[in-house]
Protein backbone atom coordinates (compact mmCIF):
# COMPACT_ATOMS: atom_id res chain seq x y z
CA UNK A 1 0.00 0.00 0.00
CA UNK A 2 1.15 3.35 -0.96
CA UNK A 3 1.61 5.84 1.54
CA UNK A 4 -1.09 8.24 2.66
CA UNK A 5 1.40 11.28 2.40
CA UNK A 6 2.30 10.81 -0.82
CA UNK A 7 -1.16 10.18 -2.37
CA UNK A 8 -2.55 13.48 -1.07
CA UNK A 9 0.75 15.28 -2.08
CA UNK A 10 -0.08 14.38 -5.49
CA UNK A 11 -3.62 15.56 -5.91
CA UNK A 12 -3.69 18.23 -8.44
CA UNK A 13 -3.16 15.26 -11.30
CA UNK A 14 -6.52 14.29 -12.04
CA UNK A 15 -5.38 10.22 -12.48
CA UNK A 16 -3.34 10.34 -9.02
CA UNK A 17 -6.49 11.84 -7.63
CA UNK A 18 -8.77 8.55 -9.17
CA UNK A 19 -5.72 6.31 -7.61
CA UNK A 20 -6.12 8.48 -4.24
CA UNK A 21 -9.99 7.13 -4.48
CA UNK A 22 -9.07 3.80 -4.93
CA UNK A 23 -6.06 3.57 -2.12
CA UNK A 24 -9.05 5.41 0.28
CA UNK A 25 -11.76 2.90 -1.10
CA UNK A 26 -8.61 -0.39 -0.62
CA UNK A 27 -8.29 0.95 2.91
CA UNK A 28 -12.13 1.11 3.83
CA UNK A 29 -12.13 -2.42 2.37
CA UNK A 30 -9.49 -3.93 4.55
CA UNK A 31 -10.37 -6.97 6.62
CA UNK A 32 -9.08 -5.02 9.55
CA UNK A 33 -11.50 -1.94 8.80
CA UNK A 34 -14.29 -4.21 8.00
CA UNK A 35 -13.75 -5.93 11.25
CA UNK A 36 -13.85 -2.90 12.93
CA UNK A 37 -17.25 -1.49 11.57
CA UNK A 38 -18.67 -4.80 12.25
CA UNK A 39 -17.83 -4.25 15.56
CA UNK A 40 -18.58 -0.57 16.37
CA UNK A 41 -21.82 -0.08 13.57
CA UNK A 42 -22.78 2.97 15.74
CA UNK A 43 -19.64 4.82 13.56
CA UNK A 44 -20.89 6.03 10.69
CA UNK A 45 -18.56 5.64 7.32
CA UNK A 46 -17.99 9.47 7.45
CA UNK A 47 -16.36 9.26 10.24
CA UNK A 48 -14.01 6.62 8.89
CA UNK A 49 -13.44 9.02 6.20
CA UNK A 50 -12.00 11.67 7.94
CA UNK A 51 -10.02 9.60 9.96
CA UNK A 52 -7.98 7.66 7.03
CA UNK A 53 -4.95 8.49 8.55
CA UNK A 54 -5.26 7.08 11.68
CA UNK A 55 -7.04 3.97 9.80
CA UNK A 56 -3.38 3.47 7.62
CA UNK A 57 -1.59 3.48 10.41
CA UNK A 58 -3.19 1.28 12.27
CA UNK A 59 -3.36 -1.56 8.63
CA UNK A 60 0.12 -0.99 7.96
CA UNK A 61 1.41 -1.43 12.23
CA UNK A 62 -0.28 -4.33 12.07
CA UNK A 63 1.13 -5.94 8.93
CA UNK A 64 4.34 -4.63 10.67
CA UNK A 65 3.24 -6.71 14.20
CA UNK A 66 2.28 -9.87 12.15
CA UNK A 67 5.59 -9.89 10.73
CA UNK A 68 7.64 -8.96 13.12
CA UNK A 69 11.68 -8.74 13.07
CA UNK A 70 12.20 -7.98 16.24
CA UNK A 71 11.97 -5.61 19.10
CA UNK A 72 15.68 -3.60 18.27
CA UNK A 73 14.50 -4.06 14.65
CA UNK A 74 11.01 -2.74 14.75
CA UNK A 75 9.45 -0.39 12.06
CA UNK A 76 6.78 1.17 13.65
CA UNK A 77 6.66 4.60 14.08
CA UNK A 78 6.85 4.20 17.95
CA UNK A 79 9.22 1.13 18.35
CA UNK A 80 7.51 -1.17 20.32
CA UNK A 81 4.02 -0.52 20.21
CA UNK A 82 1.40 -0.91 17.64
CA UNK A 83 -1.60 1.56 16.68
CA UNK A 84 -4.75 0.53 18.82
CA UNK A 85 -7.68 2.00 17.20
CA UNK A 86 -11.19 2.66 20.36
CA UNK A 87 -14.70 3.70 19.19
CA UNK A 88 -15.43 6.64 21.86
CA UNK A 89 -19.09 8.51 22.17
CA UNK A 90 -18.24 12.19 22.56
CA UNK A 91 -20.78 14.70 22.12
CA UNK A 92 -23.34 12.19 21.39
CA UNK A 93 -21.08 11.49 17.98
CA UNK A 94 -18.81 8.05 18.32
CA UNK A 95 -15.68 8.89 16.66
CA UNK A 96 -12.34 6.88 16.09
CA UNK A 97 -9.58 7.16 18.61
CA UNK A 98 -6.09 5.86 18.28
CA UNK A 99 -3.50 4.52 21.19
CA UNK A 100 0.24 4.07 21.22
CA UNK A 101 0.02 0.34 22.87
CA UNK A 102 3.53 -1.64 23.71
CA UNK A 103 3.25 -4.71 22.30
CA UNK A 104 3.90 -8.19 24.09
CA UNK A 105 7.81 -7.81 23.30
CA UNK A 106 7.72 -4.50 24.39
CA UNK A 107 6.04 -5.50 27.99
CA UNK A 108 8.20 -8.17 28.57
CA UNK A 109 11.37 -6.14 27.72
CA UNK A 110 10.03 -3.34 30.48
CA UNK A 111 9.18 -5.78 33.29
CA UNK A 112 13.21 -7.24 32.56
CA UNK A 113 14.27 -3.66 32.81
CA UNK A 114 12.26 -2.92 36.03
CA UNK A 115 13.46 -6.38 37.34
CA UNK A 116 17.12 -5.02 36.77
CA UNK A 117 16.51 -2.14 38.69
CA UNK A 118 15.17 -3.99 41.49
CA UNK A 119 18.74 -5.58 41.62
CA UNK A 120 22.01 -4.08 42.62
CA UNK A 121 25.56 -5.76 42.98
CA UNK A 122 28.33 -5.14 44.01
CA UNK A 123 31.43 -6.12 42.78
CA UNK A 124 29.93 -9.57 41.39
CA UNK A 125 29.51 -10.15 37.65
CA UNK A 126 26.01 -8.46 36.15
CA UNK A 127 26.53 -11.83 33.66
CA UNK A 128 25.57 -14.02 36.39
CA UNK A 129 22.36 -11.74 37.13
CA UNK A 130 21.23 -11.38 34.00
CA UNK A 131 20.94 -14.88 32.98
CA UNK A 132 17.89 -16.80 32.09
CA UNK A 133 17.16 -19.24 34.93
CA UNK A 134 15.32 -22.63 34.58
CA UNK A 135 14.40 -24.27 37.46
CA UNK A 136 14.83 -28.00 36.30
CA UNK A 137 18.05 -26.91 35.02
CA UNK A 138 19.32 -25.48 38.17
CA UNK A 139 18.10 -29.04 39.71
CA UNK A 140 18.68 -30.90 37.29
CA UNK A 141 22.72 -30.08 36.72
CA UNK A 142 23.91 -32.19 39.57
CA UNK A 143 21.28 -33.98 41.78
CA UNK A 144 23.00 -33.93 44.79
CA UNK A 145 22.06 -30.40 45.52
CA UNK A 146 18.78 -30.97 45.14
CA UNK A 147 17.81 -30.91 48.80
CA UNK A 148 19.57 -27.38 48.95
CA UNK A 149 17.79 -25.85 45.77
CA UNK A 150 14.23 -27.32 46.90
CA UNK A 151 14.93 -25.32 50.67
CA UNK A 152 16.05 -22.37 48.36
CA UNK A 153 12.50 -22.77 46.46
CA UNK A 154 10.45 -23.45 49.78
CA UNK A 155 11.64 -20.20 50.63
CA UNK A 156 10.80 -18.19 47.84
CA UNK A 157 7.64 -19.52 48.04
CA UNK A 158 6.93 -18.72 51.62
CA UNK A 159 7.94 -15.01 50.58
CA UNK A 160 5.32 -14.79 48.15
CA UNK A 161 2.72 -16.38 50.02
CA UNK A 162 3.48 -14.99 53.42
CA UNK A 163 5.93 -11.59 52.80
CA UNK A 164 9.52 -11.14 53.99
CA UNK A 165 10.00 -12.93 57.16
CA UNK A 166 13.09 -11.59 59.51
CA UNK A 167 15.42 -15.03 58.78
CA UNK A 168 17.44 -15.34 55.53
CA UNK A 169 19.34 -18.06 54.57
CA UNK A 170 23.08 -19.47 54.78
CA UNK A 171 24.14 -21.22 51.98
CA UNK A 172 27.48 -22.83 52.63
CA UNK A 173 29.82 -26.15 50.51
CA UNK A 174 32.52 -26.40 48.46
CA UNK A 175 34.07 -24.27 45.71
CA UNK A 176 31.63 -24.04 42.51
CA UNK A 177 28.91 -26.18 43.38
CA UNK A 178 26.34 -22.52 42.56
CA UNK A 179 25.93 -21.58 46.05
CA UNK A 180 26.21 -17.51 43.85
CA UNK A 181 24.06 -19.10 41.01
CA UNK A 182 21.24 -19.94 43.54
CA UNK A 183 21.57 -16.70 45.41
CA UNK A 184 21.05 -14.81 42.15
CA UNK A 185 18.48 -16.80 41.67
CA UNK A 186 16.58 -15.46 44.39
CA UNK A 187 17.38 -12.68 43.94
CA UNK A 188 15.53 -12.45 40.62
CA UNK A 189 12.54 -14.37 41.61
CA UNK A 190 11.77 -11.82 44.25
CA UNK A 191 12.48 -9.06 42.23
CA UNK A 192 9.61 -10.21 39.84
CA UNK A 193 7.21 -9.97 42.94
CA UNK A 194 8.21 -6.40 43.44
CA UNK A 195 11.27 -6.63 46.47
CA UNK A 196 14.67 -5.10 46.03
CA UNK A 197 17.94 -6.59 46.53
CA UNK A 198 21.58 -6.61 46.61
CA UNK A 199 24.46 -8.86 45.88
CA UNK A 200 27.85 -8.08 47.59
CA UNK A 201 30.89 -10.01 46.65
CA UNK A 202 32.35 -9.97 49.93
CA UNK A 203 36.68 -9.90 49.36
CA UNK A 204 36.07 -7.17 47.11
CA UNK A 205 33.73 -5.09 49.11
CA UNK A 206 36.21 -5.18 52.37
CA UNK A 207 39.17 -3.70 50.05
CA UNK A 208 36.93 -0.88 48.50
CA UNK A 209 35.55 -0.24 52.21
CA UNK A 210 39.69 0.43 52.75
CA UNK A 211 39.85 2.99 49.90
CA UNK A 212 36.74 5.18 50.45
CA UNK A 213 36.47 4.61 54.72
CA UNK A 214 37.70 8.73 54.38
CA UNK A 215 35.09 9.34 51.89
CA UNK A 216 32.37 9.48 54.38
CA UNK A 217 29.34 10.33 52.23
CA UNK A 218 30.06 7.44 49.80
CA UNK A 219 30.67 5.44 52.28
CA UNK A 220 27.28 6.42 53.72
CA UNK A 221 25.35 5.70 50.67
CA UNK A 222 26.76 2.49 50.42
CA UNK A 223 25.98 1.35 53.93
CA UNK A 224 22.73 3.22 53.58
CA UNK A 225 21.95 1.02 50.79
CA UNK A 226 22.98 -2.11 52.14
CA UNK A 227 20.98 -1.68 55.43
CA UNK A 228 17.37 -0.78 53.55
CA UNK A 229 17.73 -3.04 50.68
CA UNK A 230 14.84 -5.74 50.75
CA UNK A 231 17.07 -8.74 50.54
CA UNK A 232 20.62 -8.34 51.11
CA UNK A 233 23.04 -11.17 50.40
CA UNK A 234 26.71 -11.26 51.24
CA UNK A 235 28.66 -13.68 48.82
CA UNK A 236 31.85 -15.39 49.67
CA UNK A 237 31.69 -14.43 53.33
CA UNK A 238 34.80 -16.30 55.01
CA UNK A 239 36.94 -15.38 51.89
CA UNK A 240 37.75 -11.59 52.54
CA UNK A 241 40.92 -10.20 54.22
CA UNK A 242 39.31 -8.56 57.31
CA UNK A 243 40.31 -5.58 59.27
CA UNK A 244 39.01 -4.12 62.71
CA UNK A 245 37.40 -1.19 61.63
CA UNK A 246 35.13 -3.21 58.42
CA UNK A 247 34.08 -5.99 60.51
CA UNK A 248 33.20 -3.58 63.56
CA UNK A 249 32.11 -0.40 62.22
CA UNK A 250 30.63 -1.27 58.41
CA UNK A 251 29.61 -5.07 58.64
CA UNK A 252 28.21 -4.26 62.23
CA UNK A 253 26.55 -2.00 61.82
CA UNK A 254 24.51 -3.27 59.07
CA UNK A 255 23.88 -6.20 60.33
CA UNK A 256 22.70 -4.80 63.18
CA UNK A 257 20.47 -2.68 61.80
CA UNK A 258 18.72 -5.39 59.32
CA UNK A 259 18.59 -8.27 62.27
CA UNK A 260 14.50 -8.53 63.31
CA UNK A 261 14.03 -6.13 60.82
CA UNK A 262 15.29 -7.71 56.96
CA UNK A 263 16.39 -11.07 56.02
CA UNK A 264 20.07 -11.43 55.15
CA UNK A 265 21.53 -14.36 53.21
CA UNK A 266 25.34 -15.86 52.63
CA UNK A 267 26.91 -18.17 50.86
CA UNK A 268 30.09 -19.55 52.35
CA UNK A 269 32.60 -21.83 51.80
CA UNK A 270 32.52 -22.23 56.01
CA UNK A 271 30.05 -23.82 58.30
CA UNK A 272 29.07 -21.69 60.74
CA UNK A 273 31.39 -22.46 63.44
CA UNK A 274 34.66 -21.94 60.51
CA UNK A 275 32.72 -18.50 59.92
CA UNK A 276 33.13 -18.05 63.65
CA UNK A 277 36.72 -18.47 63.57
CA UNK A 278 37.43 -16.06 60.22
CA UNK A 279 35.03 -12.94 61.77
CA UNK A 280 37.49 -13.87 65.29
CA UNK A 281 40.55 -12.56 63.04
CA UNK A 282 41.78 -9.63 61.79
CA UNK A 283 45.07 -8.53 59.45
CA UNK A 284 45.79 -5.77 62.51
CA UNK A 285 44.55 -7.68 65.80
CA UNK A 286 44.99 -10.84 65.11
CA UNK A 287 42.43 -13.22 67.34
CA UNK A 288 39.55 -11.48 68.73
CA UNK A 289 37.23 -14.05 69.78
CA UNK A 290 34.57 -11.66 71.78
CA UNK A 291 33.99 -9.64 68.87
CA UNK A 292 34.32 -12.14 66.47
CA UNK A 293 31.32 -13.52 68.59
CA UNK A 294 29.57 -10.62 68.39
CA UNK A 295 28.98 -10.61 65.04
CA UNK A 296 27.82 -14.14 64.70
CA UNK A 297 25.40 -13.20 66.96
CA UNK A 298 24.01 -10.79 64.50
CA UNK A 299 24.14 -13.41 61.69
CA UNK A 300 23.42 -17.22 63.41
CA UNK A 301 19.99 -16.53 64.70
CA UNK A 302 18.53 -15.17 61.95
CA UNK A 303 19.89 -17.88 58.96
CA UNK A 304 18.31 -20.73 58.26
CA UNK A 305 21.45 -23.40 57.39
CA UNK A 306 21.73 -25.01 53.93
CA UNK A 307 24.31 -27.10 52.84
CA UNK A 308 24.80 -27.43 49.34
CA UNK A 309 26.35 -30.37 47.96
CA UNK A 310 27.78 -31.03 45.01
CA UNK A 311 30.24 -31.38 42.02
CA UNK A 312 32.59 -27.80 41.05
CA UNK A 313 30.69 -26.65 37.81
CA UNK A 314 33.00 -23.80 37.25
CA UNK A 315 33.88 -23.82 33.11
CA UNK A 316 30.49 -26.35 32.46
CA UNK A 317 27.82 -23.61 33.06
CA UNK A 318 25.77 -23.96 35.82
Amino acid sequence: MESMGEVLRSMNNSALRQRSRDLQQELLNHPLVKQLQAEHPELEETRLRLNLPKLYQYVEESRHCANCPGLAACPNDFPGHYSKLTVETVGGVPDLYERKTPCELKVAQDNQDMIRKRIRSFYVDERVLSGGYDEVDIMGKDLRRAPAVQEVFRYIHEIRENGLPKHGLYIHGSFGTGKTFLMCYLLHELAVSGYSGVIVYMPDFIEELKLIMTDNQKLKEMVDTLKECDLLIFDDIGAENLNPWARDHVLGAILNYRMNRKPTFYTSNYPLDGLAKHLSFTSKDGEEVYKGQRLMDRIAPFVEVIQLHGENQRGKGR
